[in-house]
């Protein structure tokens, strides 16, 4: 898959397609189960509470937005949006067979061009996603663009670390871990992506300052796992207006 082409809309819709039999299984297995307690963080970081409507972006399998859903009991409302088909419907059936009380609700479509109307969101959640949109700052803008004021998103994703060898561990960890494993479900191409998409992935600091950029206001990045992994903890602020 060439640099010029794994990053197109179409493309990186085909890949989760792909992948999105086994998708649960690699994200635990590779994270050692911890991924979890990553996606719990950014719930919290939230500060959703009973009776609010979420929204997980790049919802997936529908881990995050499960969390959610928990966090703002029934008489609140999440919607899961992806455009992965393939990754929506077992997300729904997933939460149908093991939690089918939680108020959940299934979109697909895109999250640079969200089909919802302003200020409708007390929360957001987004995991592993911003990395793979196609313009980052436009991905940031609709998400503070359908949240109401005073709401909170958290996007958790892959980070890189500052130290040279945290660097050279986390390209050991992709190289000799996840493209290996991969390559056993026949998915080495569908996974190889990954590192040159954190290649082109901003830091921390670079995604606060995207966030401001569209009226977020404070930003804050939290790295996580070492730094390898960061969570993106961003609130609309009450005027609506860009800083």
């Amino acid at each position: 898959m060439s640099d010029n082409n794994w990053h197109s809309a179409t493309d990186i819709q085909k890949i989760f397609d792909r992948i999105a039999p086994v998708y649960d299984d690699f994200n635990h297995w590779l994270s050692f189960g911890q991924h979890r307690v990553w996606k719990q963080m950014a719930v919290n970081w939230t500060e959703s509470k009973q009776g609010d409507i979420g929204l997980d972006v790049c919802c997936g399998s529908g881990d995050l937005s499960q969390l959610l859903a928990r966090k703002v009991g029934k008489t609140g409302k999440v919607i899961g949006l992806d455009f992965s088909q393939a990754l929506l419907a077992i997300a729904a059936q997933r939460a149908y067979d093991d939690y089918p009380c939680l108020p959940l609700e299934w979109v697909q479509g895109d999250a640079l061009n969200l089909p919802f109307e302003d200020n409708i969101f007390d929360c957001a959640t987004m995991g592993y996603g911003l990395r793979n949109v196609t313009d980052i700052g436009r991905c940031l803008q609709e998400l503070h663009r359908v949240l109401k004021p005073k709401a909170k998103v958290a996007i958790l994703d892959f980070h890189r670390p500052s130290q040279s060898w945290q660097q050279t561990l986390q390209k050991w960890y992709l190289d000799h871990l996840v493209v290996p494993l991969a390559q056993q479900y026949g998915l080495k191409d569908e996974y190889a992506y990954i590192m040159p998409s954190l290649e082109r992935f901003p830091v921390g600091t670079e995604q606060v300052k995207l966030a401001q950029e569209v009226g977020f206001k404070p930003v804050i990045h939290y790295p996580i796992a070492g730094g390898m992994m960061g969570i993106l903890v961003a609130t609309k602020t009450v005027n609506n207006e860009p800083n």
